[in-house]
């Protein structure tokens, strides 16, 4: 008999702590990413590993019924001792069980693990085979900002130091908010940054959940750059933890001769050490430093502000039936034909 019990988690302060207190943390296992996906129609389970009282680890599983194959997300985690099997296997036995009852046909984990051949390994001998599609950001881009402005600024490329204290003087206006009407105006660049980069955008709901959710705890704002008139860019940033997160974003066509973008950025690495953030996420970067990559452009961009890569372990599917060989099948095929 195991020594572990799995039940649900009904406390968020019981939950938050235990994130916050976890080695490496994600605001996508946090209670309110949880909140932000209940606002926009999934289901979520909060699953908690407990040894008698208390929580040895903590598992948000999101249940998405897409046209492609419903199924069950877990982003940014488990989080627990991987190096403890008996929970390991207890939590996908579980799992496994849930997903059967749910009529999923997989289940598709991106934990917060670094991307190596031992952790592969973890999630081989539990039968899981690598994932077609990537979920959320796996290859990142992460600036230290505990120290000081300028010793921030020395650490940047020259090029992006020079562009972001000229962008300082050039007259643009920083709105930050947690109104969540004010999404419209992200939602409405990203439909000008999508026909650009030919990417599917997210719905407004989403950026809508995630201020109403986070906002209101304190864990985000909607920033927006104006240059009179003229809206320039938007993004909303995560604050959770130890990281801010340049979550959301997108910009005007006008914006892209101008150094509105350097603008954003600093103001948002200013508001996130004036919150005591240590380090600033940037967020997706390419796979590879190719110059022919479609993100290749985004990629030297972040990088020019200093910082390191962190390259998380890629998504990885555990098939509940067999008709996740369709999903496999068309999401191969969607890869190629959007050069992921």
């Amino acid at each position: 008999m195991s020594k572990y019990e799995i039940k649900e988690v009904k406390n968020k302060k019981e939950w938050e702590e235990f994130v916050f207190g976890a080695e490496v943390e994600s605001f996508l296992q946090s209670w309110n990413w949880g909140e932000s996906n209940i606002r926009v129609g999934k289901r979520v389970f909060r699953l908690g590993m407990h040894e008698g009282n208390k929580l040895k680890g903590v598992a948000l599983v999101i249940k998405e019924s897409a046209k492609r194959g419903p199924h069950f997300l877990i982003p940014g985690g488990p989080i627990l001792d991987w190096t403890d099997t008996e929970v390991v296997n207890l939590l996908f036995k579980y799992l496994k069980n849930l997903a059967k009852k749910e009529g999923v046909w997989f289940i598709r984990v991106r934990p917060e693990l670094t991307d190596n051949e031992k952790n592969s390994k973890i999630f081989r001998r539990l039968g899981f085979i690598s994932s077609p599609m990537h979920l959320h950001a796996e290859n990142t881009w992460v600036v230290g900002i505990d120290k000081s402005e300028d010793e921030i600024l020395s650490d940047m490329r020259k090029t992006t130091r020079y562009l972001v204290r000229k962008s300082s003087k050039e007259g643009y206006d920083i709105e930050k908010t947690i109104d969540p009407a004010k999404t419209k105006i992200l939602y409405d660049l990203q439909k000008e940054t999508v026909e650009r980069h030919k990417f599917v955008g997210f719905p407004e709901e989403i950026f809508r959940a995630q201020l109403e959710t986070f906002g209101k705890d304190g864990q985000a704002l909607l920033f927006v750059t104006r240059m009179g008139k003229l809206i320039m860019n938007a993004a909303i940033i995560i604050f959770y933890g130890k990281y801010a997160y340049y979550h959301h974003s997108a910009s005007s066509e006008k914006s892209r001769v101008t150094n509105a973008s350097y603008f954003l950025q600093w103001e948002a690495i200013k508001e996130a050490k004036a919150r005591g953030s240590l380090y600033y996420n940037m967020w997706g970067i390419a796979k590879t430093d190719d110059p022919k990559h479609r993100f290749a452009g985004v990629t030297l961009f972040k990088k020019g502000f200093g910082g390191e890569r962190i390259d998380w372990l890629h998504a990885h599917d555990l098939p509940i039936s067999w008709k996740y060989n369709l999903t496999h099948a068309f999401e191969s095929a969607r890869k190629i034909s959007r050069r992921l």
